[in-house]
């Protein structure tokens, strides 16, 4: 008989994300934390070459974005992520659950509208330059300012989440110092 093996439930390491899952989390959430800024700030620059460039930078990065959350939904089926953190209330852990399913949705959801809105206005999205992205739709200025009005409020949505989100990350890891924040950083364990 063993006596020295440790109960499961003290295994913090198995509660934390794998470094893939934080490693895409953080990549994503630095893409956000730059896509939503810029694309307020689009209409405000005058047209011309830095305007053409912050769009262009604006459309490859909303498709890396649907690429890596497409990626990290196909690594959560693959290999699940850990349960909800045992310090969490319920209301926490209904909001924490509500929130993760929206942002997916959102960052499933708005490049996918930005892409339909950028083929309604009949421009090309060039992937940083690499290769062009086909349309997804046929060029119509009546779908493109429809989808453009929704790609908005999506993206305004996604704002008022990430803060939220992070919000609630920086409360767990500096004011309650719960454990929940170290399961995503890169280097914490739960």
């Amino acid at each position: 008989m063993n006596t020295h093996a440790e109960p499961a439930t003290s295994a913090p390491a198995a509660q934390a994300y794998s470094l893939p899952m934080k490693i895409l989390h953080w990549l994503t959430a630095i893409i956000v934390f730059i896509l939503i800024p810029v694309g307020i700030a689009l209409d405000e620059v005058p047209e011309g070459p830095l305007q053409d460039r912050l769009f262009n930078g604006h459309r490859s990065m909303g498709l890396l974005v649907l690429i890596l959350v497409v990626i990290r939904v196909i690594m959560r089926r693959m290999h699940g992520a850990p349960a909800p953190a045992s310090v969490l209330t319920k209301f926490e852990r209904i909001a924490s659950t509500a929130v993760h399913h929206l942002l997916y949705t959102l960052l499933f959801l708005t490049p996918i509208v930005g892409w339909a809105m950028v083929s309604g206005y009949g421009a090309e999205i060039t992937f940083f330059g690499l290769f062009t992205v086909p349309p997804i739709l046929p060029q119509d200025e009546n779908v493109e300012k429809i989808l453009t009005k929704v790609h908005s409020l999506l993206g305004f949505g996604m704002a008022v989440l990430v803060i939220a989100h992070a919000g609630a990350g920086l409360m767990h890891g500096l004011i309650k110092r719960d454990g929940v924040l170290q399961r995503m950083l890169p280097w914490g364990k739960a």
